[in-house]
């Protein structure tokens, strides 16, 4: 990995003109402190709450998305990818509200942006933790156009908004990305890697420091990844929040939906 002291910011109740002009530039911005550490542990124990309910009642997809599941250090079940985790939670619903969050869309000016609770996946959460029988450590580079494609849709703006729950320093894995592949062309952004396969290393790539509490925020079609960690069990374990701002026209997901053509290639996705 290339050596790259990027800047890290604190989100207000407006963005800074240096914030906004760094994003445009980069693709990627991250924010320091966004949540405390107490508030992180809150929002664990609301997913674990959720994870548990889900995992009893024996339920595999909300709202027509599979949820990936896997093991834990001591070989339990866990749920490594849950969707829509907000609409099963009054915490993590009026989290969303907060209108820091409602901020970022002016990362997507000119365009309208809205957080998608109830479109794509809604609120996700993965969880990255590397054991013996976990399926899911890593995940290869990509972006996330091209379900865009598969639906049948032009490609419109997205950000994914990231709310980290545990620390994690770059050298334990984590988030990778290629700064400044946002404003590549549609061949690039559709095959400069094989999407989801490449796992390898990039010179050009930038990882970060973060902390329990932090956000991070990065345009839907720069190139990134997930570093598997050089640790196992507890040591690797990094869970993050994830949601989307949206652009385009409202489409909103039900108990009653398909599962989407792309969730086909979930499992390549190790």
């Amino acid at each position: 990995m290339r050596h790259f002291e990027y800047p890290v910011f604190t989100l207000g109740e407006t963005l800074t003109d240096e914030q906004k002009t760094f994003f445009d530039t980069h693709g990627v911005i991250h924010f320091k402190n966004f949540i405390s550490p107490e508030t992180a542990k809150i929002f664990l124990s609301e997913i674990h709450r959720i994870e548990k309910e889900w995992i009893d009642a024996g339920i595999e997809k909300v709202n027509g998305t599979p949820l990936k599941f896997g093991q834990n250090e001591d070989g339990t079940k866990i749920v490594q990818r849950l969707a829509f985790t907000s609409q099963y939670s009054t915490i993590l619903h009026e989290f969303l509200k907060d209108p820091r969050l409602h901020t970022l869309n002016d990362l997507l000016h000119p365009y309208e942006g809205r957080l998608g609770e109830d479109e794509k996946d809604g609120l996700v959460v993965n969880h990255y933790v590397r054991t013996t029988n976990s399926k899911f450590s890593q995940m290869g580079w990509h972006t996330d156009s091209p379900r865009d494609i598969f639906l049948g849709q032009k490609i419109m703006p997205m950000l994914n908004v990231g709310v980290h729950l545990d620390t994690c320093p770059k050298e334990n894995g984590g988030l990778r990305v290629l700064p400044g592949t946002h404003k590549q062309g549609i061949l690039k952004l559709l095959f400069g890697k094989k999407q989801f396969i490449d796992n390898n290393p990039d010179p050009r790539e930038i990882g970060f420091d973060i902390e329990a509490g932090d956000l991070t925020v990065h345009d839907g079609r720069i190139w990134h990844r997930v570093q598997q960690s050089p640790n196992f069990g507890e040591a690797s374990r990094r869970r993050v929040m994830y949601v989307p701002l949206i652009t385009g026209a409202y489409k909103p997901k039900s108990e009653n939906s398909k599962t989407p053509f792309y969730h086909r290639f979930a499992g390549i996705v190790q």
